[in-house]
C-alpha cells in the first residue's frame, strides 16, 4: 500500500502519499494546504503508523471536482479513499483548520471506520448559518475562476500567495515548503478555484457540520483538539479551541510557541498528539 499514487474517487484523482506502518492515520491539512506541508511530522509516526496524505480536490496534484465543497462529500471521499487504499481497519483522522470540518464529519458519518480523532487548531463555527443564494455564489466561483485563468493570475501571483500566507502562519515567517513543488502546485488555475471554492463556501460547510452534530454522535473514539499558541495573546482563539474541546468531549491541549501551521512549527506535538490520540 505506500508509495505515491492517484486514486480515482467519484471519477476524479486523488493524489494520495502512502508510508510506514502499523494503524492507519489519515492527515487532511487546512485551506490550500498540500502533502508536503506534513513533511515534519510524518517521520514521527512512519515508524509506528500507516501514514496516509491526500490532496483535496483541485489542491496538490489531485484533479478538480465539479460543484461546491459539503461536509459529508469530503467525508465520504476520505471513506472511499480508504476502500480504494483496502483500508479495512479503523483508522485515526486529523485535521488541519478546516479540514476539522470534513474529519469530525467523516467520524460522525463513519463512526465504526474512526479509531480516533485529532484536530489542529480547527475551524469552529458553533453558530455558523449557511450563506444566502448559493447558486450565485457558485456562478461567482467559476465566473472569477474563469477570469483568473484568463488573465493568468495563478500562474504570476500564486506561489508568491503560498509564501506569504506560509510565512505569515509560521513562528519563523519563513515558508518551509519546497519551491520546486510551491510552483508546480500554486501556479494552477485548478489551486485557485479551489481555495475560492472553500472560501466562498465555508460557512455552508459550517452549518452542515452543525446540523450533523445534532443528529449523529460521535463514537467513543479518543479525540484531543491541539490549537496553536505563539505564547502572546491570542486568549480569545484558545478559548473558542478549548470550548470545541468540550463540545466533542476532547482532550485538549496547546502547541505553544506556535503559528497556525503547527504541523511546521511543533511537529512533536502533532505526532504525539496523533499516537495518542490512535492508542
Amino acid at each position: 500500500m505506500t508509495g505515491t499514487r492517484f486514486v480515482r474517487v467519484g471519477g476524479r484523482a486523488v493524489h494520495t502519499v502512502v508510508s510506514g506502518r502499523g494503524p492507519v492515520v489519515v492527515l487532511s491539512g487546512g485551506l490550500g494546504c498540500c502533502w508536503f506541508d506534513w513533511d515534519r511530522v510524518v517521520p514521527l509516526l512512519e515508524p509506528h503508523r500507516t501514514v496516509v496524505r491526500f490532496d483535496r480536490p483541485g489542491f496538490g496534484l489531485s484533479e478538480s471536482v465539479p460543484g461546491p465543497p459539503t461536509a459529508r462529500g469530503e467525508a465520504d471521499r476520505i471513506a472511499t479513499l480508504l476502500d480504494a487504499l483496502a483500508v479495512d481497519t479503523p483508522a485515526t483522522l486529523v485535521g488541519h483548520s478546516i479540514a476539522a470540518f470534513h474529519t469530525e464529519a467523516f467520524a460522525r458519518l463513519h463512526p465504526d471506520r474512526t479509531a480516533g480523532l485529532v484536530l489542529l487548531d480547527g475551524s469552529t463555527e458553533p453558530t455558523a448559518r449557511p450563506g444566502r443564494a448559493p447558486a450565485l455564489r457558485e456562478l461567482t466561483v467559476r465566473t472569477l475562476g474563469g477570469l483568473a485563468t484568463a488573465t493568468a493570475v495563478p500562474y504570476l501571483l500564486g506561489p508568491a500567495a503560498r509564501r506569504v500566507v506560509g510565512a505569515a502562519a509560521t513562528l519563523g515567517h519563513r515558508d518551509p515548503a519546497p519551491a520546486e513543488l510551491v510552483r508546480r502546485c500554486y501556479r494552477t488555475s485548478r489551486s485557485f478555484r479551489a481555495a475560492l471554492a472553500e472560501n466562498t463556501h465555508y460557512l455552508d460547510v459550517a452549518a452542515e457540520l452543525n446540523r450533523l452534530r445534532r443528529t449523529a454522535p460521535l463514537p467513543g473514539a479518543p479525540a484531543i483538539v491541539l490549537a496553536a499558541s505563539t505564547g502572546r495573546g491570542g486568549r480569545s482563539w484558545l478559548a473558542r479551541q478549548r470550548e470545541l474541546a468540550v463540545l466533542l468531549d476532547a482532550e485538549f491541549r496547546v502547541a505553544v510557541p506556535a503559528g497556525h501551521l503547527l504541523m511546521q512549527d511543533r511537529p512533536g506535538d502533532v505526532a504525539a498528539a496523533v499516537l495518542d490520540a490512535s492508542g
